[in-house]
């Protein structure tokens, strides 16, 4: 946060004040352990997907043959500057049983999780454009910390941990296997030293882990450094939670995105997201979800050559007979 060029996202799932220098710096602070806040985590997340996906076609527009370059990511308004999307206790997001209207799980280890393939698709082809995502957990695990996430990240490091089993799922099993030793360190007395790995760290021809020492940052003096950042910056209007969401009428917009012709329920969500690109709920709904409400609402779409065309006018037929106090 002391470099003014870096916009910083965060979401505290435990809730306790670690981040709340942050406020006044992050552009998004979220603190809070229940279901909510995961959701709002979740959204955050989707969104750092959709700015990932726009920067992606801003710079192929650019010509560039280097990607984003230093300087593009330095010059004020080009819309490539660092952004960093931070969760901490991400444990609590994978394994969130919540889900959303349209039945889909925002937590889990599947590629049904609205939170697990926003950070897949972030670790994956986040850092290009300058997005990226850390996740961190205090107990690593397959359910806490998929395989899919853990194998994506840049770079990982580990504070001190409990046992070698631990270390593998922090780190991997052959930089355990060769040395690094995160569950060697001295629990209270190796505070701010950790072993780190993988292709983001300089590390020598053949070693495959690097112990790192840092100072270690109390919360008073996190504060203070905070203090020191907000002097450097742009005055920062945190949202401190996810701004109240307009709830919209999926029968009313089905009728208004479709024309004159049938159209294949895969293709359908595309139009929706088309229609209203920043509402949540349609960008992660699918056409197995439009097919389901539709049912709901007396029309199932026929299974035509697999193929599922919705018909505008049966559409059309099932929000007219729908009672005029029944909205969605």
């Amino acid at each position: 946060m002391l470099d003014p060029t870096v916009e910083m996202r965060l979401a505290d799932l435990k809730g306790t004040g670690d981040w709340r220098m942050f406020d006044g710096l992050a552009t998004t602070l979220i603190q809070g352990p229940i279901n909510r806040d995961v959701i709002a985590a979740t959204e955050m997340l989707e969104d750092g997907v959709r700015e990932m996906e726009r920067r992606i076609a801003a710079v192929q527009a650019t010509g560039s043959a280097d990607g984003i370059t230093r300087e593009m990511a330095r010059r004020p308004g080009s819309g490539f500057h660092p952004l960093i999307l931070v969760v901490d206790e991400a444990q609590l997001a994978f394994m969130c049983p919540v889900k959303d209207e349209y039945k889909q799980p925002y937590g889990g280890t599947k590629a049904t999780s609205r939170f697990f393939m926003a950070a897949r698709k972030i670790l994956n082809q986040g850092r290009a454009v300058n997005v990226v995502l850390w996740l961190g957990t205090q107990d690593p695990t397959n359910d806490n910390l998929p395989k899919m996430v853990r194998e994506a990240a840049h770079i990982r490091a580990s504070l001190v941990l409990g046992t070698e089993a631990q270390a593998k799922m922090a780190l991997g099993d052959r930089p355990v296997d060769k040395g690094a030793a995160p569950h060697k360190l001295r629990l209270g007395l190796d505070k701010g030293t950790l072993v780190a790995n993988r292709e983001g760290m300089d590390l020598d021809q053949g070693t495959a882990s690097i112990t790192v020492r840092t100072h270690y940052v109390s919360g008073s003096e996190a504060i203070e450094v905070a203090e020191r950042a907000k002097t450097r910056r742009a005055p920062v209007a945190t949202r401190t939670q996810a701004e109240p969401e307009v709830s919209r009428d999926l029968l009313a917009d089905l009728a208004a995105v479709l024309g004159g012709e049938p159209v294949k329920a895969a293709d359908v969500p595309a139009l929706l997201r088309k229609l209203a690109p920043g509402y949540p709920p349609y960008a992660s709904i699918t056409g197995i979800q439009v097919r389901e409400h539709l049912a709901r609402h007396g029309y199932k779409v026929p299974a035509t050559g697999n193929r599922y065309p919705v018909d505008p006018a049966e559409v059309r037929k099932a929000l007219a007979s729908r009672p005029a106090d029944e909205t969605e």
